[in-house]
């Protein structure tokens, strides 16, 4: 990922952060054409003193079901438009429009799971986290014959990444009155993602999010 200098974060609570707003990642591979291969999917995230864990599964007929090795996965984070017209200290000539953002970038090794064990417990892990974030009570059981079907038709993965790069693009190449400026107006906006983008550039001077 292309990262100017003024952009570059490196402490782990904003990946922590990241994948805590939007855990529905792009998992990009090789293929066996020589393009690359993406699933869209939904993952659980862990990180402790033993490093990251990021697992998930993808169904058995997707060409990328049980890929091992190399691959590369992509966070999304908050993103907006940014109007040039809202800088107050720059020079008009030099005023151009852009978009701010946060994202990662994880590269590392897949490791796929087919144990069924494993497989549920990574089910388990990723239901409990969803339905508890929509108030739902749907339990997975292992044993009813129908679920055990729907267990064979999938295959989980393992991935620990080597490299995680972090990008918050959130106007720190700018003097503070144009910083603030962006602030200001994206939260007025009747946009969601403009206001979240304001608080995640309010994160960033205030030195971080709290964890949670």
């Amino acid at each position: 990922m292309f990262i100017p200098s003024a952009f570059v974060e490196t402490d782990l609570i904003w990946l922590d952060r990241l994948l805590a707003r939007d855990a529905f990642v792009t998992l990009v591979t090789n293929g066996a054409d020589g393009y690359p291969q993406a699933t869209r999917l939904p993952v659980v995230y862990t990180r402790d003193a033993g490093g990251i864990l990021i697992e998930g599964h993808w169904a058995k007929p997707n060409p990328q079901a049980g890929h091992a090795g190399p691959a590369l996965m992509l966070v999304q984070g908050p993103h907006a438009y940014v109007s040039p017209g809202w800088y107050p200290d720059k020079d008009a000539q030099a005023r151009v429009p852009t978009w701010n953002y946060a994202a990662a970038e994880l590269r590392g090794v897949l490791e796929p799971v087919t144990d069924p064990d494993a497989l549920v417990a990574m089910l388990d892990a990723l239901s409990t986290h969803y339905e508890g974030t929509v108030g739902g009570d749907w339990d997975l059981l292992p044993i009813e014959p129908r679920q055990q079907r729907m267990l064979g038709g999938i295959v989980g993965f393992r991935f620990r990444p080597a490299q995680v790069q972090i990008k918050l693009k959130l106007s720190q190449n700018h003097p503070e009155a144009n910083q603030t400026s962006v602030i200001d107006a994206l939260s007025t906006l009747d946009a969601p993602a403009s206001r979240e983008l304001a608080q995640w550039m309010r994160w960033r001077r205030e030195g971080g999010p709290a964890a949670d």
